[in-house]
């Protein structure tokens, strides 16, 4: 049976979150910034993140897709319209907050670090184990519209 080394994890692990619908570092309860819409690096999804419980979720509000084009679906066949992604239940003082994301094509979970830059861009630190060996991808706010069905407006 074939094994995937770590490193491969860590490669697909960069690669899915560039193509797919994922989240960048988010901050702390002390920055209300956090919460809002955030497009993906790639620009292809939006991410909604907010307050659920004592922490933060994020989910999929927004999916770029072409005319007649259907609904992306997890790989239990759900939509991924409304998919929570993101879960962070604690912030550290630097205003970092700790928690997973999952991808939403296959389920697969990792190991994420959000938070605000001085810019104001959320980055998401997505791991397995070691953050030294992540990727970080940086998102933007989403100042565009968003159709009911998590299209582009």
């Amino acid at each position: 049976m074939y094994r995937p080394s770590r490193l491969h994890w860590l490669t697909r692990c960069a690669a899915l979150f560039a193509l797919a619908l994922v989240t960048p570092m988010a901050s702390a309860a002390t920055s209300p910034n956090v919460h809002g819409n955030w497009s993906t690096e790639n620009g292809q999804g939006v991410v909604q993140i907010a307050r659920c419980g004592g922490g933060l979720c994020g989910r999929i509000v927004g999916i770029e897709r072409a005319a007649g084009e259907p609904m992306p679906t997890d790989g239990q066949g759900r939509s991924q319209c409304g998919l929570t992604i993101i879960m962070a239940d604690k912030a550290d003082p630097a205003g970092t907050w700790h928690g997973e994301i999952t991808d939403p094509r296959d389920g697969h979970s990792y190991q994420a670090r959000l938070s605000v830059d001085q810019r104001g861009d959320l980055r998401l630190r997505v791991f397995i184990g070691i953050p030294a060996l992540g990727s970080t991808q940086v998102w933007r706010r989403f100042t565009g519209r968003l159709a009911a069905d998590c299209r582009f407006a």
